[in-house]
């Protein structure tokens, strides 16, 4: 990330592309057309983009009148909580003046054109996902005032980091399962490189680790309801004891697993126990409804808001994760082989 001095200015764009300042100054505030030519235009962005140059945003956005703008960058998987994301940031944003756009990781989608390479999008600061990380370092998103979410507080790329409290989430599933006398415990966790994904994964075997008798078998499939079914229904159909409960990191995947518990003529929860995690609109329509965490998605946009205007103004945002709540449903209950 460039800091102080060794900070490209626009001295340095114009040397780069050959042309004076003032040239620079016109085409990345975009009021070149008629003054010079689409060539030089394109070489001085060009030159900009290269350089990893950004005007000062505070001072030209006073003499521009330009609506000040945050991106957040997201992946394309579980929108639905993204989108809950998006309009908690959104709602802190306006309050202060800001408009938010949205950014999301093309993995999937095809390519999505870089939000950078229109000097237009004067850009005052980024909120991403850690599942987003890729993107926002393809993007040179990590070089603007940035917060990160859902990311690992020692390692992060940002200036600050807001996180959801998911240890506490996964220590209150593990504890109802315990609790109702499972000790058979399928992990189906998700296969995404991510930092969130990770804690869920220690903190589950750190607690089942704990009580005596217990066993931890943990399989991975795709942030997927067909990935999550294949998986399950492999691990459900394999020799030796069957696990009592499935604990799933995500409620997508809480879905493949019903569809193999059906396939296997498995009866949730008189057989098998399954919790998500999320708390989406998926948890009630599938049937029984299911023991989850609701993650309230958001308070998570309007911290990550919060923490970025704290970071624009020099100030320390709030430390703390955001408590994260079990939802006890119809998808969980006492084994019916101990």
């Amino acid at each position: 990330m460039a800091h102080g001095s060794t900070r490209p200015t626009s001295r340095d764009v114009a040397q780069a592309a050959g042309v004076s300042q003032a040239a620079v100054s016109l085409v990345l505030g975009d009021k070149w057309r008629g003054r010079v030519s689409e060539t030089t235009a394109e070489r001085v962005r060009t030159a900009a983009r290269d350089l990893g140059y950004r005007p000062n945003l505070a001072a030209r956005n006073l003499r521009l009148g330009h609506t000040r703008t945050v991106l957040l960058v997201v992946p394309a998987l579980t929108t639905e909580f993204f989108a809950g994301v998006y309009t908690g940031a959104a709602r802190i944003a306006a309050q202060n003046g800001f408009g938010v756009v949205l950014y999301p990781s093309p993995e999937g989608i095809g390519p999505a054109r870089d939000p950078f390479a229109s000097a237009q999008a004067a850009l005052d600061g980024v909120i991403a996902s850690s599942m987003a990380a890729d993107a926002l370092t393809a993007i040179r998103g990590d070089q603007l005032p940035l917060v990160m979410l859902d990311s690992d507080p020692k390692g992060s790329l940002g200036a600050a980091t807001v996180n959801l409290d998911i240890t506490d989430g996964i220590r209150q599933v593990t504890e109802h399962l315990l609790t109702l006398g499972h000790r058979r415990i399928l992990h189906l966790a998700a296969d995404v490189p991510s930092w969130t994904f990770d804690v869920r994964a220690r903190e589950l075997a750190a607690r089942i680790g704990e009580v005596p008798g217990t066993s931890l078998l943990t399989i991975r499939a795709p942030i997927s309801i067909e990935g999550a079914r294949t998986a399950a229904e492999t691990a459900l159909s394999a020799k030796g004891p069957r696990p009592t409960a499935i604990i799933c990191d995500d409620d997508k995947l809480a879905a493949g697993a019903y569809k193999a518990a059906r396939r296997l003529g498995l009866r949730i929860p008189d057989d098998i126990s399954v919790t998500g995690l999320d708390d989406l609109a998926l948890a009630t329509a599938i049937d029984p409804e299911l023991t989850t965490v609701r993650l309230d998605a958001e308070l998570f946009g309007e911290r990550g808001m919060q923490a970025l205007l704290a970071v624009l103004e020099g100030r320390e945002p709030d430390a703390g994760d955001i408590p994260v709540q079990l939802v006890v449903r119809a998808s969980t209950a006492p084994p019916s082989t101990p």
